[in-house]
């Protein structure tokens, strides 16, 4: 049998189930690779090897007394570890979102969708790095430092979801939870060569998801397959009464399986995904993976989703926006960081000076200006006009096509502090991934190859409203045919 922490999702599973392993025993090695690379990686904000233990012991009883009497039902996940995003609350363990302000906050519940993990079975241990409150490409806007790429620990992982795209990658973990407003599951995805889905607005609750954009916000899952990120998928979508913008729709039948075929699916390729600047080695990564595509069965059809120029400026006046009233909460007054002082103004300044980071300062700024007065109309208002245009062209796109396949980045991962002193830059890093938010529509990232620099390239593919199981399919399909997402990194590699 493989190296324990080389597992993915499924053949853990298996391997729990027919007893050739023990839950303690594959956690123990996760442990053990996190302690290992932890202080090359950074990838942690908190571990959990007490509770993550003593539920593997619980797990492994579960499992021994369901190989003697196999009528009971198993829980899917049972003695699964993996890791989540530090913006998704786990019950009494700190939840910083990368903040200094929130970092003595302990939540006293779950997040539904890890909350649903947990009732499968799945065993945290611990929670992942990530930009201060979901702000940033990179995972360096941490206020508890920076997230290295596994492949080379020069250049960054990509962010928000740095650090679980880290752990996966790393092998420390065969999966983690991560989060995605712009970009932040896919783009970490991309640039650390796993899988990463971006579900449908509405799909997955955001119950226990701090909010950075409410309208945006998505919880996803990062994995090595496109067959584990479904596998965790499935259990954690669906309605939830605590969240009033999840729908009521059932789960789609797993599409991940033997006999999946792509034949006939139309992939379309939008003319302005493939734009000046782009780095030539993703263009052609993904262009020859379309044609893989289409070697399969696929029909390719060159389609235009014509407002996706207008993507960037109107994001950068949405989610401020939201971010700047969703921040309002962080005041000193009712919990995280308080910075004492008699006069309760210069508390809240004070408070809010001392424990936001440069971004999210920025961020709330701006969007404090597009929502003041004199200028709402100006700037929100026709930003929401605008993002209507984006969602009505790829509701027309759907017509012609099945799914949309794209680049996730302009270029592969960035060397650690080349955008640091310019936003633009760094906020042009998401470019192609933010289209997907605005319009609410699934998206799946996944490795199509390498740059020169031994950089993972990723490609990505959208689909329809809760169409998340077409894009699960392709994705499949394509990684039976294919090696990417097989390749590790040299560090991951066990001694």
């Amino acid at each position: 049998m493989e190296q324990l922490t080389e597992l993915t999702v499924k053949k853990a599973l298996q391997a729990l189930r027919a007893g050739q392993i023990s839950s303690q025993e594959l956690t123990r090695a996760c442990l053990a690779q996190m302690e290992k690379l932890e202080p090359d990686l950074q990838a942690f904000l908190a571990r959990t090897p007490k509770s993550a233990l003593k539920r593997a012991e619980e797990a492994d009883r579960e499992l021994v007394a369901w190989r003697r009497d196999q009528t009971q039902e198993l829980p899917p996940l049972l003695g699964l570890p993996i890791a989540v995003k530090d913006v998704l609350c786990v019950a009494n363990v700190r939840c910083t979102c990368g903040s200094k302000i929130l970092e003595k906050f302990v939540p006293p519940f779950n997040a539904t969708c890890v909350q649903r993990l947990l009732d499968a079975g799945v065993i945290v241990v611990g929670k992942t790095n990530t930009d201060e409150f979901a702000m940033g490409s990179s995972t360096e806007n941490s206020a508890y430092g920076a997230t290295h790429n596994p492949w080379n620990l020069r250049h960054v992982p990509g962010g928000s979801s740095g650090g679980s795209a880290a752990a996966v990658a790393a092998k420390v973990v065969p999966a983690a939870l991560g989060t995605d407003t712009g970009g932040s599951v896919r783009q970490p995805a991309c640039f650390c060569g796993v899988t990463g889905i971006k579900p449908t607005y509405g799909r997955v609750s955001r119950y226990g998801l701090i909010a950075y954009g409410s309208s945006l916000d998505a919880a996803g899952v990062l994995a090595r397959n496109a067959e584990d990120v479904e596998i965790l998928f499935r259990l954690m979508a669906g309605f939830d009464t605590r969240d009033a913008t999840t729908i009521d729709l059932p789960v789609a039948e797993a599409a991940c399986v033997e006999d999946a075929s792509v034949e006939g699916l139309r992939i379309g390729v939008p003319q302005e995904y493939f734009i000046e600047g782009i780095q030539p080695e993703v263009e052609l990564a993904v262009r020859q993976a379309v044609k893989e595509f289409e070697k399969l069965g696929a029909a390719v059809v060159a389609i235009s989703l014509p407002h996706t120029k207008y993507a960037l400026p109107v994001y950068y006046l949405i989610a401020p926006a939201e971010a700047s009233a969703n921040l309002a909460r962080y005041d000193g007054v009712r919990f995280g960081l308080r910075v004492a002082d008699a006069n309760m103004i210069e508390m809240f300044k004070k408070t809010r000076g001392k424990g936001f980071g440069a971004e999210v300062k920025r961020r709330i700024m701006l969007g404090t200006y597009a929502l003041s007065a004199g200028y709402y109309d100006a700037y929100y208002g026709q930003a929401q006009k605008v993002r209507t245009l984006i969602k009505h062209d790829f509701e027309q796109a759907f017509e012609q096509v099945d799914v949309i396949a794209a680049p996730v980045a302009p270029t592969t991962a960035f060397k650690l502090g080349e955008h640091t002193d310019d936003p633009l830059a760094m906020y042009l890093e998401d470019v192609f991934s933010l289209p997907a938010n605005l319009a609410g529509v699934p998206g799946l990232a996944f490795p199509v190859g390498f740059d020169q620099q031994g950089l993972p390239i990723g490609m990505q593919l959208m689909g329809p409203h809760f169409k998340e199981d077409m894009l699960f399919r392709a994705a499949h399909v394509f990684q039976q045919n294919t090696k990417w997402h097989l390749s590790a990194p040299e560090i991951a590699k066990t001694s």
